[in-house]
């Protein structure tokens, strides 16, 4: 392992010593010392001279720099002000990387795109991601219909399997559906604790996701198809009915949603967990006549 390399334990304890740097609970700050680990995340993203890498949270730069060797340029978002002087150190060997201090919740990616990248031809989104914003960065990512071609993000573990998950098992619900809706998502690699500084409590994941160029069903409104599938997960061990009554509070309509499910050809006493999601688009395209998003 090249010693100059910034994710080494010694490499990443020099740097945070020298810029007296302390990590901050509230950013979910843990950084990967594990040179490997980067590596294998940068091969998953398929990162060639040719592609052009968004990050998120390049934290001390140990990600970036991977990711640097590798594209033809690197656009990382780092929200965390005491780390742009760390990264112009670090990162002072890859004129091609663009640090900005910037929230990806609140930044207009689009615009941001066409106006700081040249090359959108093969666009990535790859980053270590804190925990606590996961899936509200991956579900701007995959609304916001970029032009990428995949994302590939260290997320945890337990987060990364439900993303993944099939239909019929534990870990399925709205957030496998929704994130297979924009993408095929697949779980890539198991990242143990011991290979982050601070150590988080829980082990990690590498989550890939290949952007769809059309979602795998078409419905007759996005958002009313999404809503059936939050209100069908409301409580897990409920059946689909049960769920529905709730969710459009209609408990004098309790016949109507019967004779829905069924127009659909779906059982009304199954759970939301053993639909797939072409069971999900009949149920919406159905049950949107009756109940508009406006109510």
């Amino acid at each position: 392992m090249n010693n100059k390399d910034i994710a080494t334990p010694k490499r990443t304890k020099e740097i945070l010593e020298k810029h007296r740097f302390s990590f901050k609970k509230s950013l979910g700050q843990n950084f990967l010392i594990d040179t490997n680990v980067l590596r294998n995340i940068v091969d998953t993203a398929g990162v060639t001279e040719n592609t052009s890498a968004i990050e998120v949270g390049p934290g001390i730069g140990a990600l970036t720099e991977q990711i640097a060797k590798r594209a033809g340029s690197v656009t990382a978002l780092e929200i965390d002000q005491r780390l742009l002087p760390i990264l112009r150190d670090t990162l002072a060997p890859y004129p091609h990387v663009n640090v900005i201090h910037k929230d990806v919740l609140e930044a207009d990616l689009h615009t941001l795109i066409n106006e700081q990248i040249e090359k959108k031809d093969d666009l990535v989104v790859v980053a270590n991601l804190p925990y606590y914003v996961t899936t509200p960065i991956l579900m701007k990512l995959l609304e916001e219909k970029l032009p990428l071609r995949a994302i590939v993000v260290m997320i945890q573990k337990e987060v990364a399997e439900r993303i993944a998950a099939k239909p019929g098992t534990k870990d399925y619900g709205s957030l496998s559906i929704a994130c297979q809706y924009y993408a095929k998502a697949e779980t890539v690699l198991t990242v143990p604790k011991t290979v982050f500084v601070p150590q988080p409590n829980v082990d990690s994941a590498v989550l890939r996701l290949t952007i769809r160029e059309e979602p795998p069903v078409s419905v007759k409104d996005e958002g009313f198809f999404f809503r059936i599938i939050r209100g069908s997960f409301t409580q897990r061990r409920k059946t689909l009915l049960n769920n529905l009554v709730h969710h459009f509070d209609a408990k004098k309509e309790k016949a109507l949603i019967i004779e829905l499910c069924e127009q659909a050809g779906i059982d009304p006493k199954r759970r939301g967990e053993t639909l797939s999601m072409e069971e999900f688009a009949r149920l919406s395209d159905v049950f949107v006549e009756h109940y508009s998003l406006n109510e």
